[in-house]
């Protein structure tokens, strides 16, 4: 009777270690088939640039988009940051006379 107490001890810890095992797999199906689905999704959006780069309209609008260029007959415009030097305050001495002259401005 013994002997098959220790026998049914072992059987149960090898079944609570099968069943970890089998939480970590199906874990790990879960994270392979959400890859999956990502990666079918990429190759279709690859797929499609690819017959559209095949257009001659695709490429020229990934020509365009790249190098920023325009069609004949086409305007462009270029936005270009303010090259005006900042304005410097007024630097008047600093004296006991102009610090209330400020205090009131």
């Amino acid at each position: 009777m013994v002997f098959f107490g220790i026998l049914l001890l072992i059987f149960a810890s090898v079944v609570i270690g099968f069943m970890g095992k089998m939480q970590v797999t199906i874990e790990n199906r879960k994270i392979a088939e959400s890859k999956v689905a990502q990666l079918e999704r990429e190759k279709e959006q690859l797929s499609f640039d690819i017959a559209k780069l095949k257009t001659k309209s695709g490429i020229e609008e990934s020509i365009r988009d790249k190098f920023g260029l325009a069609k004949e007959g086409e305007g462009m415009i270029v936005i270009i940051g303010d090259k005006k030097e900042p304005k410097v305050a007024d630097q008047s001495p600093n004296g006991f006379f102009s610090f209330f002259k400020n205090l009131f401005k």
